[in-house]
């Protein structure tokens, strides 16, 4: 028998494929006026168009209404940490937290990175810094010496447990997140973050094509994290999946993408749900790519 949460969750993905339907057709409308004189043929496209934003419009009401009841108890008894990058939208992190509330989720609170880390421009300094922040009885990963993956390491030991492992203690996540925040890669709001199970990675829109390795430096920090944490989603906006954005990083390379699932479309409603459904999925060792960019294997999770 299909339950409540598996029909709405086949909902979502068909009002998402309306809104991709409204992305295209309003660019086929923008060529069209502009090299066509058919005043019948652009006034009957705008009307197509027109219907389909009220159909789009619709979609979010429904998203919005339903969220509740289909998020309801997901993440239960589940503690999660927001990690953010430069670039995210407030309005996206906003979006997330509430989807995460609805959810049931514990907020654990929510750490950002800085351009001074995603930029590799301190990689010594870092370095110095990690190797000094390490907590007591942990070994980080040796074939980790990126920037990325080792900071990722660094955090994940402080801040992410999987099952019933024990937490780093509270001297050696404030002395090591005191550091990493004195070197300037890291941003937080002192007696706001504790450990958690589950970690969601946003980040923005696509990459700049002269962004160099920052696109690798933050698909390479979730793999560290979520190796670490009991489940990590790394969302991003529509275009997070091309070129060197984090999402195309992350999924391109398979040592990277199979510990860590990811959604390309975070600025909708409908990305924000799918982030809340991958993560209670994540939970229990099931990864994958949803969305609509390039990678991914289908909108939303199934079950």
């Amino acid at each position: 028998m299909i339950s409540l949460r598996q029909h709405a969750i086949s909902l979502i993905a068909v009002f998402l494929a309306l809104a991709v339907g409204l992305a295209l057709g309003s660019g086929f409308l923008g060529d069209r006026v502009g090299s066509s004189n058919d005043d019948s043929t652009v006034s009957g496209l705008r009307s197509e168009n027109d219907a389909l934003s009220g159909q789009v419009n619709a979609a979010d009401a429904f998203n919005t209404a339903v969220a509740p009841r289909l998020l309801d108890g997901l993440l239960a008894n589940r503690s999660v940490l927001l990690v953010t990058v430069p670039g995210a939208s407030e309005g996206d992190i906003s979006g997330v937290k509430q989807v995460l509330n609805q959810s049931g989720a514990r907020f654990a609170g929510q750490v950002g990175l800085t351009d001074a880390l995603i930029g590799d421009g301190s990689a010594e300094k870092l370095t110095s810094i990690v190797d000094q922040s390490i907590p007591a009885g942990t070994t980080l990963r040796p074939e980790l010496t990126d920037s990325g993956g080792r900071v990722g390491d660094l955090l994940g030991a402080l801040l992410q447990r999987k099952g019933d492992a024990a937490p780093a203690s509270d001297s050696d996540i404030g002395s090591g997140l005191a550091a990493l925040r004195q070197g300037g890669f890291i941003t937080y709001v002192d007696n706001a973050v504790g450990p958690a199970q589950l970690a969601v990675v946003i980040t923005g829109d696509k990459f700049a094509d002269d962004a160099g390795a920052r696109g690798q430096v933050i698909a390479r920090f979730a793999a560290a994290l979520g190796a670490r944490g009991s489940g990590t989603v790394l969302a991003g906006r529509t275009g997070s999946a091309e070129g060197g954005s984090p999402i195309a990083v992350l999924r391109s390379d398979a040592s990277l993408s199979r510990g860590v699932s990811s959604v390309d479309d975070v600025e909708a409603s409908t990305g924000r749900i799918v982030t809340a459904l991958a993560l209670a999925n994540a939970a229990r060792s099931r990864v994958g790519a949803f969305g609509t960019g390039p990678g991914a294997s289908a909108i939303a999770p199934t079950t």
